[in-house]
């Protein structure tokens, strides 16, 4: 069941507001406008990217039917927090997937070792890379790294922008997972500032952790982005 049929089997529709993250996936926010419901857009936490407790409380409104938490990057939202709030407001917590669970074993079986594969290769890249900040995994959090998303530092989205530019210059998969929050989107547009999810937007970038790189794949990984330190000047991109 998606997102939308979570929320109109609770009975959400015309006049409700659905708390949602703003720095993930727009279909989040399509599926309670397909509902006729209002998308009120909340911070996310820094570390996790996924939507914050804190804020998502402070966007809860009398019409507040539901909120909506979003796994992001393979990292698990908050969610005991977040059925907290929810709950403070007589809400309802959904949950979003992108993609079902596979139910056949030989299935699951594969997608547990492609998982622990993607998290060794992210263990090995989290120890070697400098110049960029690695992700941060909270104490007892299991992430699956579906991507393995970094921070370029600096004065915001050139910086990022042109690092990235080199990295592929130098034969090196990148890209940027989310590059507007969704509150700045045309359909959904809302005179708003929130300011991790602008941070994130303008920092952050997708490296390669896929389960089939070699451990040689990654050393030249790790050495292109260690040769760039982390921050490229914009006229030498």
């Amino acid at each position: 069941m998606g997102t939308e049929e979570r929320l109109a089997a609770a009975g959400v529709g015309p006049g409700d507001d659905v708390v949602v993250p703003s720095y993930a996936p727009a279909a989040v926010a399509e599926a309670v406008r397909a509902l006729g419901a209002q998308p009120v857009f909340a911070d996310i936490d820094p570390a996790s990217y996924c939507l914050d407790p804190a804020s998502a409380a402070g966007a809860m409104t009398l019409r507040t039917a539901a909120v909506v938490a979003v796994h992001l990057f393979g990292h698990p939202a908050d969610l005991t927090a977040l059925r907290l709030v929810a709950a403070a407001h007589d809400a309802l917590l959904v949950e979003h997937m992108d993609t079902p669970s596979p139910t056949d074993p030989a299935a699951l079986t594969r997608t547990e070792a492609e998982t622990s594969r993607r998290r060794a290769n992210a263990a090995y890249l989290s120890s070697r890379l400098t110049g960029v900040l690695t992700p941060v995994v909270a104490s007892g959090v299991v992430h699956r790294y579906d991507s393995y998303v970094v921070r370029v530092p600096g004065n915001g989205r050139p910086d990022r922008d042109a690092f990235a530019r080199a990295l592929r210059a130098r034969g090196v998969r990148c890209r940027v997972p989310v590059r507007t929050p969704v509150y700045r989107m045309p359909p959904f547009r809302r005179e708003l500032w929130l300011p991790e999810a602008e941070r994130a937007a303008g920092e952050c970038l997708e490296l390669p952790v896929d389960a089939e790189l070699t451990r040689r794949d990654l050393q030249r990984l790790v050495s292109a982005c260690n040769a760039l330190g982390g921050l490229v000047p914009l006229a030498a991109a």
